[in-house]
Protein backbone atom coordinates (compact mmCIF):
# COMPACT_ATOMS: atom_id res chain seq x y z
CA UNK A 1 0.00 0.00 0.00
CA UNK A 2 1.37 2.94 -1.47
CA UNK A 3 0.82 6.43 -0.54
CA UNK A 4 -0.06 5.68 3.24
CA UNK A 5 0.52 8.52 5.56
CA UNK A 6 -1.44 7.99 8.43
CA UNK A 7 -2.79 4.40 9.87
CA UNK A 8 -5.51 4.24 12.09
CA UNK A 9 -6.56 1.39 14.08
CA UNK A 10 -9.79 1.16 16.38
CA UNK A 11 -8.49 -0.55 19.60
CA UNK A 12 -10.92 -2.00 21.94
CA UNK A 13 -10.88 -4.00 25.61
CA UNK A 14 -11.76 -7.38 23.53
CA UNK A 15 -8.68 -9.74 22.41
CA UNK A 16 -9.95 -9.35 18.59
CA UNK A 17 -8.12 -5.96 18.73
CA UNK A 18 -4.96 -7.42 19.00
CA UNK A 19 -4.12 -8.71 15.33
CA UNK A 20 -5.82 -5.69 14.26
CA UNK A 21 -2.99 -3.42 16.13
CA UNK A 22 -0.20 -5.54 15.20
CA UNK A 23 -1.15 -5.57 11.65
CA UNK A 24 -1.17 -1.70 11.64
CA UNK A 25 2.28 -1.59 13.16
CA UNK A 26 3.71 -3.59 10.76
CA UNK A 27 1.71 -1.10 7.71
CA UNK A 28 3.12 2.11 9.51
CA UNK A 29 6.40 0.72 9.96
CA UNK A 30 6.67 -0.27 6.21
CA UNK A 31 5.31 2.86 5.07
CA UNK A 32 7.26 5.08 7.07
CA UNK A 33 3.77 6.26 8.92
CA UNK A 34 1.94 7.73 11.80
CA UNK A 35 0.11 5.23 13.75
CA UNK A 36 -2.87 6.36 15.67
CA UNK A 37 -4.56 4.10 18.39
CA UNK A 38 -8.48 5.28 18.47
CA UNK A 39 -10.18 4.05 21.43
CA UNK A 40 -13.66 5.51 21.19
CA UNK A 41 -15.84 5.13 24.65
CA UNK A 42 -19.53 5.58 25.65
CA UNK A 43 -20.96 6.36 29.18
CA UNK A 44 -22.33 3.35 30.79
CA UNK A 45 -25.89 4.47 30.29
CA UNK A 46 -25.49 5.35 26.96
CA UNK A 47 -25.30 9.28 25.21
CA UNK A 48 -29.20 9.09 25.33
CA UNK A 49 -29.30 9.11 28.65
CA UNK A 50 -25.96 10.61 29.44
CA UNK A 51 -27.76 13.65 27.34
CA UNK A 52 -31.31 13.59 28.96
CA UNK A 53 -29.60 13.02 33.03
CA UNK A 54 -26.16 14.30 32.76
CA UNK A 55 -23.22 12.40 35.54
CA UNK A 56 -21.63 14.55 37.36
CA UNK A 57 -18.26 16.01 35.97
CA UNK A 58 -16.23 13.47 38.64
CA UNK A 59 -17.70 10.13 37.17
CA UNK A 60 -17.53 11.53 33.33
CA UNK A 61 -13.89 11.90 34.26
CA UNK A 62 -13.28 8.59 35.98
CA UNK A 63 -15.05 7.24 32.84
CA UNK A 64 -12.27 8.99 30.53
CA UNK A 65 -9.68 7.80 32.98
CA UNK A 66 -10.90 4.26 32.70
CA UNK A 67 -10.88 4.62 28.79
CA UNK A 68 -7.41 5.64 28.87
CA UNK A 69 -6.53 2.52 31.24
CA UNK A 70 -7.78 0.43 28.90
CA UNK A 71 -6.02 1.93 25.47
CA UNK A 72 -2.99 1.49 27.70
CA UNK A 73 -3.96 -2.30 28.64
CA UNK A 74 -4.00 -2.78 24.66
CA UNK A 75 -0.99 -1.15 23.60
CA UNK A 76 0.77 -3.43 26.30
CA UNK A 77 -0.76 -6.45 25.40
CA UNK A 78 -0.44 -6.00 22.29
CA UNK A 79 3.28 -5.12 22.00
CA UNK A 80 4.93 -4.66 25.31
CA UNK A 81 4.54 -1.08 26.17
CA UNK A 82 4.34 1.76 23.54
CA UNK A 83 6.99 0.83 20.83
CA UNK A 84 9.61 3.42 20.79
CA UNK A 85 11.16 3.31 17.32
CA UNK A 86 7.87 4.48 15.90
CA UNK A 87 5.39 7.28 15.38
CA UNK A 88 2.17 6.85 17.59
CA UNK A 89 -0.68 9.09 18.62
CA UNK A 90 -2.94 7.82 21.03
CA UNK A 91 -6.66 9.15 21.09
CA UNK A 92 -9.11 8.94 23.69
CA UNK A 93 -13.04 10.02 21.64
CA UNK A 94 -16.56 9.59 23.48
CA UNK A 95 -18.90 8.31 21.19
CA UNK A 96 -19.69 5.05 19.01
CA UNK A 97 -16.54 3.27 17.58
CA UNK A 98 -17.63 3.21 14.24
CA UNK A 99 -18.42 7.01 13.60
CA UNK A 100 -15.56 8.34 15.47
CA UNK A 101 -13.66 6.03 13.18
CA UNK A 102 -14.34 7.02 10.04
CA UNK A 103 -14.57 10.70 11.63
CA UNK A 104 -10.50 10.64 12.31
CA UNK A 105 -9.64 8.64 9.30
CA UNK A 106 -10.95 11.75 7.21
CA UNK A 107 -8.07 12.39 5.05
CA UNK A 108 -6.35 11.42 2.11
CA UNK A 109 -3.40 8.94 2.57
CA UNK A 110 -5.25 7.27 5.50
CA UNK A 111 -5.52 3.86 5.96
CA UNK A 112 -8.05 2.41 8.58
CA UNK A 113 -7.57 -0.84 10.36
CA UNK A 114 -10.46 -2.71 12.55
CA UNK A 115 -10.70 -5.93 14.14
CA UNK A 116 -13.24 -8.07 11.64
CA UNK A 117 -15.15 -9.59 14.88
CA UNK A 118 -15.98 -12.98 15.91
CA UNK A 119 -17.21 -15.49 13.02
CA UNK A 120 -20.44 -17.16 12.70
CA UNK A 121 -23.66 -16.18 11.83
CA UNK A 122 -25.04 -14.95 15.05
CA UNK A 123 -21.66 -13.35 16.07
CA UNK A 124 -21.47 -11.36 12.70
CA UNK A 125 -24.77 -9.72 13.42
CA UNK A 126 -24.70 -8.98 16.69
CA UNK A 127 -20.81 -8.14 16.83
CA UNK A 128 -19.12 -6.84 13.92
CA UNK A 129 -21.25 -3.47 13.56
CA UNK A 130 -18.14 -1.45 14.07
CA UNK A 131 -15.99 -3.01 11.10
CA UNK A 132 -19.47 -3.46 8.77
CA UNK A 133 -20.14 0.36 9.55
CA UNK A 134 -16.27 1.81 8.40
CA UNK A 135 -16.72 -0.30 6.09
CA UNK A 136 -20.01 0.94 4.70
CA UNK A 137 -19.09 4.70 4.94
CA UNK A 138 -14.95 5.18 5.56
CA UNK A 139 -13.85 7.73 2.65
CA UNK A 140 -10.33 5.63 2.86
CA UNK A 141 -9.38 2.28 2.38
CA UNK A 142 -10.27 -0.27 5.34
CA UNK A 143 -8.76 -2.84 6.38
CA UNK A 144 -10.19 -6.23 8.53
CA UNK A 145 -8.15 -8.05 10.40
CA UNK A 146 -9.99 -11.09 11.23
CA UNK A 147 -9.76 -12.73 14.50
CA UNK A 148 -7.40 -14.95 15.79
CA UNK A 149 -7.73 -18.92 14.98
CA UNK A 150 -7.41 -19.27 18.77
CA UNK A 151 -11.21 -17.50 19.20
CA UNK A 152 -13.76 -20.28 17.44
CA UNK A 153 -12.26 -23.01 20.05
CA UNK A 154 -12.53 -21.03 23.48
CA UNK A 155 -15.40 -22.89 24.11
CA UNK A 156 -19.16 -22.60 23.97
CA UNK A 157 -21.62 -22.13 26.94
CA UNK A 158 -21.38 -20.28 29.68
CA UNK A 159 -17.36 -20.48 30.23
CA UNK A 160 -17.12 -19.25 26.44
CA UNK A 161 -19.43 -16.30 27.13
CA UNK A 162 -17.43 -15.13 30.63
CA UNK A 163 -13.89 -15.50 28.49
CA UNK A 164 -15.45 -12.98 25.68
CA UNK A 165 -17.06 -10.47 28.15
CA UNK A 166 -14.08 -10.06 30.72
CA UNK A 167 -11.77 -6.76 29.94
CA UNK A 168 -8.68 -7.18 28.01
CA UNK A 169 -5.21 -6.96 30.73
CA UNK A 170 -1.77 -8.12 30.02
CA UNK A 171 -1.65 -11.06 32.02
CA UNK A 172 -4.99 -12.63 30.04
CA UNK A 173 -3.79 -11.92 26.73
CA UNK A 174 -0.31 -13.13 27.85
CA UNK A 175 -1.73 -16.38 29.31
Amino acid sequence: MSGVRRVIVGVSASPGCLPALRYAENVARRNDALLVAVHAWVPPSGEFAGRRYPSPPCLREAWKEAAQQRLREALDAAWGGRPADIALRLMIIRGEPGPALIDVASFTGDLLVVGAGRRGPMARIRHSRVSRHCLAHALCPVLTVPAPALAPTAGHGLRAWSFRHRELTVDRALS
